[in-house]
């Protein structure tokens, strides 16, 4: 089932695009948008069966590189890395993440770089529009947990930040 949040993007995305109609389904819920009159009119059916597997999956997807990696010294850093931010980055959006303008240009940031709330700190490409995601806080960026191409989930976090 599509989250409240997740349907807010699609219609502002839509909006933003020279779509005309769209149309999502899955695990039984059936999204329709349609432009009328230069706005986006939204059918969202209610699913007879309320269940949150989407949310599940993105934890297993998330912990799993993790997990299978089989490397010791992984798993010891991570409880250290928690303790070394206050703030995670997340991703508005399914899509891909870019962390520069350009594949010939540098990365928005790199870890140690300082950012303010409205830096921009990556792109992510979703129905082929570029959405920049700034920071939302102030502070050093301790890791960058997205790969440059990489396919992301909504809430997926994508930076740690040290807040100042």
């Amino acid at each position: 089932m599509l989250k409240v949040q997740e349907i807010r993007e699609l219609i502002k995305l839509i909006d933003h695009s020279q779509i005309d109609e769209f149309s999502y389904e899955a695990n039984g819920t059936k999204v329709s948008m349609k432009k009328s009159g230069g706005q986006v009119v939204t059918e969202v059916p209610t699913p007879e069966e309320v269940s949150t597997p989407k949310a599940e999956a993105v934890k297993e997807q998330t912990s799993q590189p993790k997990q299978d990696a089989g490397n010791v010294e992984d798993a010891k850093e991570e409880p250290v890395s928690k303790t070394e931010f206050d703030k995670e980055i997340t991703s508005p959006m399914v899509g891909t993440f870019y962390k520069s303008p350009s594949p010939d240009q540098d990365a928005y940031v790199k870890v140690g770089d300082k950012v303010k709330e409205d830096s921009i700190v990556c792109i992510v490409e979703a129905m082929k529009l570029f959405n920049e995601i700034e920071a939302e806080a102030t502070g050093e960026v301790v890791e960058i947990l997205a790969e440059d191409g990489e396919l992301i989930e909504y809430g997926q976090p994508l930076f740690r930040v040290k807040t100042s």
